[in-house]
């Protein structure tokens, strides 16, 4: 009995640890929330006004090395500076009731706003035991109200391994709101030059003094990143498109193995979701595109009316020391 009850004290205790791993430090003035695990940077949670939605950026493995893209928020040389959209982590869709909010950007020009959404933040309601709440609204170009989002990030790690588990609840605040499929979706990463995949075409990167140059012929130095799914699938030719449970994306970086996975939850609508991962640095996982990556699929079309819910609930891993193998991936997905 005193060894059980010794048990079940060094439980709670443990617990209570890596609960008091994550703090939260609210920044409102600077419109963000700084999420710190034992103490060090693991992502900010960002909602500046030049930022056409939410996001998390940056985002650093356990031993503090960035994953994610510095363009356009923080740009660092050697980057590409295409699609100024992709920042951080981020969730949003690209058609809904016929709006953008995927490709919403500073660069969209004024006479062609009305085309496209953005997602505001609103409150946070709760900044406490690894758990992070938000409420955000997603509007037109006008400011009207199309959905209400209830975010829940819940921060957690062990070791070498970091994890985001993210569930996202949008209420409809109109009579219909239809999301029609679109391979613009729906929770993605743009990533880190190191996790591409190397390419021969040209393209515009950042010099040393941070001005856009066009590159003829692309150096492929310290690019290595390899894309692999659930099925056994790999590289973005055999990922693009396909459903999986499951994608993950790994590279070396400055001699640090690094693995990044999306888990796609198996109560989401659209599950398994179909990967929107490209080679030049987006990584993406999309519930709700169906027939624009497959002619033979079925559309996908989503209506919520006034009042009505639905949810969806992506893991997010992030682990060094060592890439994540399928075993580890398929457990953490058994267990989400």
């Amino acid at each position: 009995m005193k060894r059980l009850l010794l048990f079940f004290t060094m439980c709670f205790i443990m617990q209570g640890c890596r609960e008091s791993a994550v703090k939260f430090v609210v920044d409102e003035e600077n419109s963000k929330v700084d999420v710190l695990y034992d103490g060090k940077l693991f992502t900010s949670y960002i909602y500046p006004g030049d930022l056409e939605k939410p996001a998390l950026y940056p985002l650093l493995t356990a031993k503090g090395t960035t994953v994610v893209r510095g363009f356009p928020r923080d740009p660092r040389p050697g980057e590409r500076v295409d699609h100024p959209h992709h920042v951080g982590l981020w969730f949003n869709f690209g058609d809904v009731n016929g709006l953008d909010f995927w490709n919403n950007s500073f660069a969209i020009p004024a006479d062609r706003k009305s085309g496209y959404g953005s997602i505001r933040h609103r409150r946070i309601t709760k900044a406490e035991g690894g758990e992070l709440a938000v409420e955000c609204d997603w509007v037109d170009y006008q400011g009207t109200v199309l959905l209400r989002e209830a975010v829940s990030y819940i921060f957690s790690g062990k070791g070498d391994r970091r994890i985001i588990d993210r569930t996202t609840t949008l209420t409809a605040q109109q009579d219909s709101v239809i999301f029609t499929d679109s391979k613009e979706g729906l929770i993605g990463i743009r990533v880190d030059r190191a996790f591409e995949e190397p390419s021969t075409g040209s393209a515009v990167f950042l010099d040393a003094a941070g001005n856009p140059t066009s590159v003829p012929v692309m150096n492929n130095e310290g690019v290595n990143g390899r894309y692999r799914n659930s099925e056994g699938q790999e590289t973005e030719a055999n990922v693009w498109g396909k459903p999986a449970r499951w994608v993950s994306l790994s590279a070396e970086k400055d001699g640090e193995k690094i693995t990044l996975a999306i888990i796609d939850h198996a109560d989401n609508p659209g599950y398994p979701a179909h990967s929107h991962a490209r080679g030049y640095g987006l990584f993406a996982h999309n519930n709700l595109g169906s027939q624009v990556f497959n002619p033979s699929n079925p559309l996908s079309r989503l209506v919520l009316k006034r009042g009505e819910p639905v949810t969806f609930r992506h893991r997010i891993v992030i682990q060094t020391g060592g890439f994540a193998t399928d075993a580890e991936l398929n457990e953490l997905s058994a267990g989400f």
